[in-house]
């Protein structure tokens, strides 16, 4: 079924990689962004997409110049990782957020999907905002009758993808033969999950929307199997034939770092997901990506 969603974030990573593959399932795509994003991840398919800047948007125009929004994807995140003082870290992740599920409930909106992170809600101003949001959805949910999905990510890559993610800053020193790579020992344990995987996880939730019978919802979103990040590291490091020393435990781990993290993925697989890439085949298409 071909369904109006409204997409926030498309001019990221994740955003980008959804918003071409819900144009190519046939779906009439709304794209939220700020004013200044740059659009060379989506170029491709702008002239396919409805595109609103965030800056003074009046949502009741938005809300009602396109017909019926079956569902709100929301992918849009602040890091806090370019020197955002608390409040801005708010806004971008609870705040917008909120404002936008106010004006879907006013509009008769049935679905928010919801981009969270698996990292303890006191690790960093990201992931304490990302919590709230989610709370607030709950009591969305409660009160307002209206589903909220929350997908919660474990450490996705790609090719394409920032330095500032771990995978590809490991991956760029790598290649890049830099003298020495600092780290931590390693020995915390991750989920490492393939672009297109998660992506297929959205897709799939979309579509099954309708059989849901809870209006709160949460899937964990990864490979089902999590290795150290000394293995990630090396793994990276051979296929790379890098010449880098990795210089193991020359950084402290974070205060409330998290030693294990390994999605459940039950709940995805009883609507048909599955992981189609491992980690060996992921590094191989990212390196892929970059020869070309």
């Amino acid at each position: 079924m071909k369904k109006t969603i409204l997409l926030t974030g498309a001019t990221g990573y994740l955003g980008s990689f959804l918003a071409k593959a819900l144009i190519a399932q046939g779906h009439k795509l709304i794209i939220l962004k700020r004013k200044n994003s740059s659009l060379f991840r989506i170029s491709s398919i702008i002239p396919m997409a409805i595109v609103y800047n965030i800056e003074n948007l009046d949502y009741s125009i938005l809300f009602t110049a396109h017909g019926k929004i079956n569902a709100i994807i929301h992918t849009a995140t602040c890091y806090g990782r370019n020197g955002e003082i608390p409040s801005e870290v708010f806004e971008a992740n609870s705040g917008f957020p909120l404002r936008l599920m106010d004006a879907a409930k006013a509009a008769g909106v049935g679905t928010f999907i919801n981009t969270d992170t698996v990292l303890d809600k006191y690790l960093s101003l990201y992931s304490l905002s990302k919590s709230q949001l989610v709370e607030w959805g709950k009591f969305f949910c409660n009160h307002n009758k209206m589903f909220f999905i929350n997908m919660r990510l474990e450490h996705f890559y790609g090719p394409g993808d920032t330095d500032s993610k771990f995978t590809t800053h490991v991956m760029n020193n790598c290649l890049r033969n830099v003298p020495e790579l600092k780290l931590t020992l390693g020995e915390q344990r991750r989920d490492f999950v393939y672009i297109e995987d998660v992506v297929s996880a959205y897709l799939i939730v979309l579509a099954k929307i309708e059989e849901f019978q809870d209006f709160f919802n949460e899937f964990h979103v990864g490979s089902g199997v999590a290795i150290s990040i000394r293995d990630f590291v090396e793994k990276v490091h051979h296929i790379t034939a890098s010449q880098t020393r990795l210089a193991f435990g020359a950084v402290p781990y974070r205060t409330g770092e998290v030693m294990n993290s390994n999605a459940n993925i039950e709940s995805l697989l009883k609507l048909g997901w599955f992981c189609k890439t491992n980690l060996d085949q992921g590094l191989k298409l990212v390196m892929e990506g970059y020869k070309q």
